[in-house]
């Protein structure tokens, strides 16, 4: 066990590298957003971009993931490596065509500012997102982390200079997410070899076939993301207009911290849970993982909650201070899918693809009826209200569902810390007295220390080696 966790911590800070570079960056870039953009125009902007970001995958029919998943088995064989790869750029680019060849033709007759750009922005995404997976499956994490690092930069440095130069909109945004795809696809294209494949191989059709069989099941659940995720947004945008979604998504925006590292450690978890989904002590090394998961995600979640009421007014604009009062419970929401996180890996790992849709769909529309049924009522809490409850329900209905083949156990003692520790830090964080969110820091820290006590001894005496 010892070896199999040594090698998802590797891999987890390789992608963690690029990635904490990338987040920075895009930290640096909110003062900029929240303070030269219009709340409506960066509200409509972010529906935009959460439509491309969740429809792409549905549009290759998560041709990526089914990339991912068949290049771990063929990781020995260059032969089979390159058939993949092959096999999935041409289902890949069908399928793109047969989407954005309609949208052209319609744009002859819709003229729409934001048209040309969303199309751009989606097949730059979706080629990305193609070639990240073949990073990831042909096991070059490293390449994968310096392309993340190579898209962060083009996308700050092009809003930098579009906005602050060039005095463009909200639609600067949206150019720049184009271009840092365009720019990473083009790096890994190179680093990865990818003509080298293509010579090697020919597509296969029964490989074709295995390939849609593993991802159509895959596009519900994309589907399903894409309801909770886009959907929030599209409610609170058609009620309460693009101003106040505008305000939802720098709110957004901070528990987005942890799911930079969620996603992050998702890729590796899932790469590790595909290995070693046949072992003799499975259940034990997945119950291993998915504790130290909770731990270390809700001290994170709660440590951001704790430092919130110190940061907020320095990075965020005026026009946006709303954000604030919206922030633990989009933390909670985002808490609950690392715990989703956990149970999907286990569902690719076994190709039981059919449950992650059925599981995601149910979660979908849970969230769908819970934010219509509130946000007449409660505004925009009701938007992180029902992500939050949305990802609750998965959460037990996976738990007890994968029980059937695998068995994963926690303590209830760090479940009950997790809670009360989240309770009381958002507590203190509402009533805003500064006694009280002072209190409140320390009491983060402390519960951090001491849930994750044994992985900081591990980490601390590792580092300690380097130095003798």
């Amino acid at each position: 066990m010892a070896s199999r966790q040594k090698t998802l911590v590797k891999n987890t800070a390789i992608l963690m590298l690029g990635k904490i570079f990338t987040q920075f960056l895009s930290f640096f870039m909110l003062p900029l957003y929240t303070r030269l953009l219009p709340t409506s125009d960066y509200g409509l902007v972010d529906l935009l971009l959460t439509y491309i970001s969740l429809l792409a995958p549905v549009v290759t029919i998560q041709q990526e993931m089914a990339t991912f998943r068949f290049l771990i088995d063929a990781r020995k064989d260059e032969k089979k490596k390159a058939v993949v790869i092959k096999t999935s750029f041409k289902n890949t680019f069908l399928r793109l065509s047969l989407f954005v060849i309609p949208c052209l033709i319609a744009a002859f007759f819709i003229k729409w500012h934001y048209l040309y750009l969303i199309l751009i922005s989606g097949v730059a995404v979706s080629t990305s997102n193609l070639l990240l997976q073949i990073a990831r499956g042909t096991g070059n994490n490293a390449k994968y982390s310096i392309a993340s690092v190579i898209s962060g930069i083009t996308t700050i440095s092009s809003n930098l200079l579009l906005i602050c130069a060039f005095h463009f909109g909200a639609e600067s945004i949206l150019i720049s997410m184009a271009l840092a795809n365009i720019i990473c696809s083009l790096f890994l294209i190179f680093a990865l070899r990818i003509p080298h494949y293509f010579k090697l191989a020919k597509t296969d059709k029964k490989l074709k076939k295995e390939m849609l069989k593993y991802s159509w099941p895959l596009v519900p659940n994309g589907i399903s993301w894409w309801m909770i995720n886009a959907s929030d947004r599209t409610i609170v945008s058609t009620i309460l207009g693009t101003a106040a979604n505008g305000i939802y998504a720098v709110a957004l925006k901070f528990p987005s911290i942890i799911s930079s590292f969620l996603g992050i450690f998702t890729m590796s978890w899932t790469e590790s849970a595909s290995v070693h989904i046949d072992d003799d002590d499975r259940d034990e090394f997945f119950s291993s993982v998915a504790s130290n998961t909770l731990k270390i995600f809700s001290s994170l979640g709660i440590l951001v909650i704790a430092a919130m009421p110190f940061v907020f007014n320095i990075i965020i604009g005026e026009n946006y201070r709303a954000a604030y009062e919206y922030i633990p419970i989009a933390i909670l929401g985002v808490l609950m899918n690392c715990m989703v996180s956990i149970y999907s890996a286990i569902y690719v790992a076994k190709k039981m693809t059919k449950q992650v849709a059925m599981t995601s769909v149910l979660s979908a529309v849970i969230n769908i009826v819970v934010d219509l049924a509130l946000v007449w009522f409660i505004g925009l809490y009701a938007a992180v209200i029902s992500t939050a409850v949305a990802y609750t329900t998965m959460t037990i209905y996976r738990h007890y569902d994968l029980k059937k083949y695998v068995k994963i156990k926690y303590r209830i003692s760090d479940i009950i810390l997790a809670v009360l520790g989240f309770v009381t830090v958002t507590i203190l964080y509402y009533i805003g007295n500064f006694a009280g969110l002072v209190a409140g820091a320390i009491l983060a820290i402390f519960y951090a220390f001491v849930v994750n006590r044994k992985i900081i001894s591990k980490i601390t005496k590792r580092i300690l080696r380097l130095f003798k």
